[in-house]
């Protein structure tokens, strides 16, 4: 067996997929070590992909030539675009997906991966020498050597289950957890803390009732995550949706002398949006209903997920309150709803690339660093990956800011603030929401990628003929007129202001209620163009879909577009100032205590990330400025 590689990447989940998969495809002679190859990117939670914010950053992964998107296109069994109602930069995709399917697909691609081995087995140590990681040790007593290593360990770390009065260790149920790293870890000097978070009950769909419930169908014309050929959603499953009671609340209350959670057995900190049951009636005690989701887990199995069910209370007292919902009153188990505690390490202790500061050539992905989410995880995942290769060849780090993706503000946001809970992605978290929106992904991060060597060359060719079709989009509605005859019936039928001469195109686009395909009705010039019939003599490619929607976002909102550029472009001036890792902040008296002790604590490398510690005000920052000459 080979015992020498490039990258060793420790973790078989949605993290430790994604590296595995970017630092073999750059080049690096990779390996993977997982528990259990059998259960790579487990859906452990709930079956689906994206949602608000996640989405967009699915379709970030993908504009950087990771796997998740393709991977969730590919087992797909529902996609809705969320939002729509809002602006653009609140559309969010996500899937409900096939949870075996979704697994066996991402084992696929491990498997014709290139310059990618893999392994079942547990490792327990950390080979270390001159302050560096060169390589890791094995429960069954194998020392593999490398350049680098990336802990995407999830939530198996010391993890520990609970179910009512019964605890157990493993990472997930019926899985055993992994012990050793962090210990190692914590004896040199790392932060190690706990987290806790939860999954719902498991029922059989034959003894649900779904005349009672309310039924969610997917979208009519469903989208995809990938910007790649995945095949289109042919056919759909529909979720549904159900509701709590007074009565099942009151049964639930019953259990509460036996919950891990308020007894003070679970020590770590649950995640504040996705909370259990029993935690929703502590601290919304005024609401007597919530709802959940009825979310199927695959074509071919009738295993149902219960989202909006975590708990940790007794199965007996989860079975008994399930037996009280509406159209639940036959039902099943198939496993029962639980919590688990796990180690994380504080966030603060690693750089922009994921390489931990106190360890070199040690990267930490996903829940390792205190998030929640698959998408999340995945995202630190292919950023790891990513940077572990540039180091060990001598290459440029590569980051994201905030400006540039919802990727950007996730790893910046871990680093800056650190966390003290598990942390989720809200479209609020990104100020520049505007410019990172789910349709342009490509747009901002697949040249990036492309320079590199990650993302392939088919997909800059695909981005830079969407940029020519987009253009000639906006160029043709900007240059071709329509009469107000000719459209003041339409306009006159959804209620919009009239026209009383010719406008360009654009003008109408530029409206919130028309969409582009409105106007092809009614422009037999607009309908050429986008059939393309007329003008093959003027060699104007087909305007693909893409094109069309990225065309008229563009125009609707190229005011809003051209301020935040602008803001975006004069914030980033402070994260061009760089500060030294060994300034002493505490002898810098103009500054606040807190700010001192923050500075010195997370040693930012930029004026920028300075100025977004929590507890550094807009004054010390002109006080450390002044202070630094600048």
């Amino acid at each position: 067996m080979n015992n020498t590689y490039d990258i060793i990447v420790v973790g078989g989940g949605h993290a430790g997929c994604e590296a595995a998969c970017a630092a073999a495809n750059l080049g690096a002679k990779t390996l993977l070590i997982s528990m259990s190859m059998d259960s790579v990117a487990q859906m452990s939670c709930n079956p689906a992909i994206g949602g608000v914010a996640k989405g967009q950053i699915v379709r970030e992964i993908d504009a950087l030539g990771g796997y998740t998107g393709i991977v969730a296109d590919r087992s797909m069994i529902q996609f809705r675009m969320l939002n729509c109602s809002k602006g653009p930069a609140m559309w969010s995709p996500r899937s409900q997906n096939d949870r075996m399917l979704f697994s066996a697909t991402w084992l696929s691609v491990i498997e014709n991966t290139k310059n990618l081995d893999f392994i079942s087995d547990n490792v327990i140590e950390l080979i270390i020498k001159d302050g560096s990681v060169r390589g890791v040790k094995t429960e069954i007593g194998k020392s593999i050597y490398s350049k680098a290593v990336i802990l995407a360990c999830g939530t198996f770390l010391n993890g520990k289950i609970f179910i009512g009065e019964v605890s157990f260790a493993g990472g997930r149920i019926g899985e055993k957890n992994s012990k050793g790293i962090s210990e190692q870890l914590l004896s040199l000097g790392f932060e190690v803390s706990r987290l806790k978070t939860g999954t719902p009950v498991r029922i059989d769909g034959r003894s649900i009732n779904y005349s009672l419930l309310t039924e969610q169908p997917g979208d009519e014309h469903p989208g995809k995550f990938s910007y790649t050929d995945t095949p289109t959603l042919r056919q759909q499953k529909s979720c549904y949706m159900a509701y709590t009671s007074e009565e099942v609340h009151d049964i639930l209350r019953k259990g509460f002398d036996k919950s891990p959670m308020f007894q003070g057995r679970i020590k770590g900190i649950g995640p504040r949006y996705c909370p259990s049951i029993e935690d929703k009636l502590n601290r919304f005690a005024g609401k007597n209903r919530h709802q959940l989701f009825v979310e199927p887990e695959g074509w071919n199995t009738v295993e149902v997920y219960l989202n909006g069910f975590s708990s940790s209370l007794p199965e007996e007292i989860q079975y008994e309150a399930i037996h009280k919902i509406v159209g639940f009153e036959n039902a099943k188990f198939i496993k029962p709803g639980y919590a688990i505690e796990y180690d994380y390490f504080s966030p603060i202790q690693i750089q922009r690339t994921l390489e931990s500061k106190l360890l070199s050539n040690l990267y930490i992905a996903g829940q390792l660093n205190g998030t929640t989410g698959y998408e999340e995880a995945a995202a630190q995942g292919i950023i790891a990956g990513i940077n572990a290769y540039q180091k060990i060849y001598d290459k440029e780090a590569f980051t994201l800011s905030r400006s540039e993706a919802y990727i950007g503000v996730l790893i910046d946001d871990l680093i800056t603030k650190g966390v003290d809970e598990p942390y989720r992605m809200f479209t609020s978290r990104a100020e520049h929401r505007i410019l990172l929106r789910q349709d342009n992904a490509d747009e901002r991060l697949t040249g990036k990628s492309y320079s590199i060597g990650l993302a392939k060359e088919n997909r800059y060719i695909r981005l830079m003929k969407k940029l020519e079709n987009t253009q000639k989009t906006i160029n043709f509605l900007e240059s071709q007129p329509i009469k107000a005859n000719d459209i003041n019936g339409f306009l006159g039928e959804i209620e919009t202001g009239l026209l009383t001469e010719t406008t360009k195109l654009s003008r109408l686009v530029n409206r919130p209620n028309i969409a582009i395909r409105d106007l092809a009705k009614y422009s037999t010039a607009l309908e050429t163009f986008i059939n393309n019939d007329c003008l093959k003599a003027e060699n104007i490619q087909i305007v693909d879909e893409e094109a069309l929607e990225e065309a008229e976002i563009i125009i609707k909102y190229q005011g809003y577009i051209s301020k935040e550029t602008t803001l975006a472009s004069k914030l980033a001036t402070f994260d061009d100032i760089p500060l030294k890792k060994d300034l002493d902040y505490f002898s810098m008296t103009n500054l606040s205590y807190e700010a001192r002790e923050k500075l010195n604590k997370i040693k930012p490398t930029s004026v920028g990330q300075a100025s977004r510690i929590s507890g550094v005000s807009p004054a010390d920052i002109a006080a450390l400025m002044i202070l630094l000459g600048i």
